[in-house]
């Protein structure tokens, strides 16, 4: 086996890079090299040059100012194609799919194998390989499924095995866990590590600290599209990592106070249950000023629970009561008008009109009494932003700024915004920091923590078991779409190792 060291020349430099669009320079000067057989985690904010750093080296658009080398050798590519064909592959953070294609043609697409003599595409052998592919992440997932039909962590699976059917020498994961629970994330690690051992360079960009303390042989930190620092493993600091992050050292959240529910519930499901079989029978109640947690694994039910409760989804059976009043939502804005808000667990195709502006996101939902046939009145549209931009420290250049053009904790405020925009009685948050920075993080826990102090039910959806267990005094944990148990902090020994035997079908002892 392969194995690089700290002497070992890099199989990837990128120097002085500089990167303006326009007027505005985005990247200064920036240093980056990654060595055959180590994990070089890339860490900081969102907007701090990471995904066009990474875009460059991937042949998105050019540099203004440096040069890339490829073992020791100049880069010159003509887009992505060339890029990967010089052994350099890049699974993004956004899914990059054709949903109408079966998981095999996309893993394969581009590179289908095809017939020796008649060149026809060579199904079967297409379909053999993509199980292969498959089989070294998440053996669930049938190569004959349309990408349509999966969920958001499922197609992230899919992207990573298009990515590994390469013979790569360089390979850049950007937040690939971000949608995968605990157990799909363990064999992309376990991947991970044999791919490191084969001499793959590999760079990692993600906000989970307890990632990059594992993997992790060196990071370097970019802040403002600058340098900020490197540390190489044993001298890893997390305190030290976030303050070149961030310029600034972020104090650490003291978990909520146990809220004791009142007689009557906020949020009341029973025996709720969808016609796919993916949820089935679940009752959960959670009070005034709760924060309740929902874990499981992929595929658990999570989001589609979530789904039912804000008449996302039509449900086959069972009841949603409100403050003890049973309710039926035909679709999402009847559930906002009973006082559900939902934050969906894929802010840009989901939750976010990318083509609108900042403002225009956060006040869509607002009824304004002045408003005529659905228009909003433009003080109430800029009253409203201001607040928000304040109360939730969004950072833009003005109300007008397109949505697209924020960085993707920004965009998570945004839709937070948005959801508190009419005072809801019950929040539902699923995978409310899927994808944003330490600092990010921070604030919108805190806003979590706020907004349950005014008598809001909160249910947390999270692949994060270390933020549901810092988040919320209570976490129910479904599997196979029923609900395995809910264990209460105050009461029982609650820790990860539990949260995960209940969600793979195991009764811990804190059950007995």
């Amino acid at each position: 086996m392969i194995r690089g060291g700290e002497d070992a020349d890099p199989v990837l430099e990128m120097r002085g890079i500089t990167k303006r669009f326009g007027g505005v320079t985005v990247l200064r000067g920036v240093d980056f090299a990654v060595r055959a057989g180590e994990v070089h985690a890339l860490m900081g904010e969102n907007g701090a040059g990471k995904s066009t750093l990474m875009k460059i080296l991937g042949g998105v658009f050019p540099p203004s100012e440096g040069s890339i080398l490829l073992a020791g050798r100049p880069l010159i590519a003509r887009g992505p194609t060339e890029v990967l064909r010089a052994g350099i592959a890049l699974i993004h953070q956004e899914i990059s799919l054709v949903p109408t294609l079966t998981v095999a043609e996309n893993v394969l697409l581009g590179a289908e194998p095809r017939h020796r003599v008649f060149r026809w595409v060579d199904r079967p052998r297409m379909r053999e390989e993509a199980a292969r592919l498959l089989a070294s992440l998440d053996d669930r997932i049938s190569p004959d499924a349309l990408v349509a039909e999966l969920s958001i962590a499922e197609q992230q699976v899919v992207e990573i095995a298009r990515a590994l059917r390469h013979d790569n020498r360089v390979l850049v994961m950007d937040e690939p866990t971000a949608a995968l629970s605990e157990r799909e994330a363990e064999r992309l690690f376990a991947l991970i590590i044999r791919l490191r051992e084969q001499g793959v360079g590999i760079v990692y960009i993600s906000h989970r600290m307890t990632e990059v303390e594992r993997l992790a042989d060196r990071v370097t930190v970019l802040r403002d599209g600058e340098h900020a620092g490197e540390l190489t493993r044993g001298h890893f600091d997390r305190a030290r990592i976030v303050a070149l992050m961030v310029g600034r050292a972020i104090p650490e959240l003291s978990p909520p106070t146990v809220v004791e529910a009142d007689q009557t519930p906020r949020l009341e499901i029973r025996g709720l249950s969808d016609s796919a079989g993916r949820v089935r029978s679940v009752d959960l109640r959670v009070g005034p000023g709760e924060i309740v947690g929902l874990a499981g694994l992929m595929g658990a039910g999570r989001s589609e629970l979530a789904r039912l409760v804000a008449g996302v989804d039509r449900r086959a059976a069972g009841h949603v009561l409100i403050d003890g009043k049973e309710t039926h939502f035909a679709d999402p804005r009847a559930a906002l008008a009973s006082g559900v808000a939902y934050l969906p667990e894929d802010r840009k195709s989901q939750g976010l009109f990318l083509q609108m502006s900042a403002g225009e996101n956060m006040t869509m939902t607002l009824a304004s009494p002045s408003a005529r046939a659905g228009v909003l009145s433009p003080s109430t549209l800029r009253d409203y932003g201001e607040r928000a931009v304040t109360a939730f420290g969004i950072r833009l250049a003005g109300l007008d700024q397109s949505a697209r053009l924020l960085s993707g904790g920004n965009q998570q405020k945004l839709l937070f915004a948005r959801a508190l925009a009419l005072n809801p009685r019950v929040l539902l948050l699923d995978e409310p920091t899927r994808g944003v920075d330490v600092g990010a993080k921070q604030e919108i826990y805190r806003k979590i923590v706020e907004t349950a102090a005014t008598g809001v039910a909160v249910v947390v959806i999270s692949s994060e078991l270390p933020e549901l267990l810092l988040l919320c005094p209570r976490i129910a944990v479904l599997h196979e779409g029923r609900l395995a148990g809910v264990l209460d902090r105050a009461k029982d020994d609650v820790t990860q190792e539990t949260l995960m035997a209940l969600a793979t079908g195991h009764a811990p002892d804190v059950l007995s």
